[in-house]
């Protein structure tokens, strides 16, 4: 159901697509539910996982047309705000590195700690590893994403529906669980969904 918003100009209507909420765990979506909307109404009898990768990640089950149940996570941001002080975001975003650090953060995520502050060391020391970085970084950081989400996309169809540049490493990411999951445009699913909300206005 939408939600009207005040307007001052009395020739025009305005309304808010609700985001979905949960107490336990506490959690919110920001603007994925429009665009779950929108793929629902491409795909009506979807049974399955949506991953929607961003500045806040969330995964999302979906079954009978519904939203069963959703989890996010800081992946994006983290990655903003640890690549931020250093030359980390400038660095090539995928190679083998990147698949490496996916693999070690989901076996051993007790290491990732310490292995970030490595990363930051070889690029104030100008380690030759340092080159790698970002990629290994983003691995790290999406490893223990993974690592959260296994009951998800573990024996799950998987979607992704993702803006870039957020497909290609979590499109490796899951690749290298053996998942290999199509990628719908974001922007696209948004306006999807946005046409739907409209349809539904009496």
């Amino acid at each position: 159901m939408l939600i009207p918003l005040p307007c001052a100009d009395p020739r025009a209507e305005a309304y808010a697509v609700p985001a979905f909420s949960q107490m336990t765990p506490a959690d919110f979506t920001q603007g994925e539910e429009t665009a779950i909307a929108g793929f629902l109404a491409q795909h009506p009898d979807y049974d399955g996982v949506l991953a929607l990768p961003g500045t806040h990640s969330r995964w999302a089950h979906i079954s009978a047309g519904e939203v069963v149940s959703f989890r996010s996570f800081l992946t994006g941001e983290l990655f903003g705000i640890l690549a931020a002080p250093s030359e980390l975001g400038q660095m090539a975003p995928l190679d083998d590195a990147f698949a490496d650090a996916v693999s070690d953060a989901m076996s051993r995520p007790e290491r990732v700690m310490s292995a970030l502050f490595s990363l930051r060391a070889q690029t104030v020391l100008h380690h030759p590893e340092a080159l790698s970085a970002a990629a290994r970084l983003s691995g790290m950081l999406i490893g223990l994403e993974l690592a959260a989400a296994r009951p998800y996309w573990l024996g799950q169809q998987v979607t992704l529906i993702a803006p870039q540049p957020y497909a290609a490493p979590y499109t490796t990411a899951l690749q290298l669980q053996g998942i290999t999951a199509p990628v719908l445009d974001r922007a696209q699913m948004v306006l999807a969904g946005l046409r739907r909300a409209y349809s539904s206005l009496p």
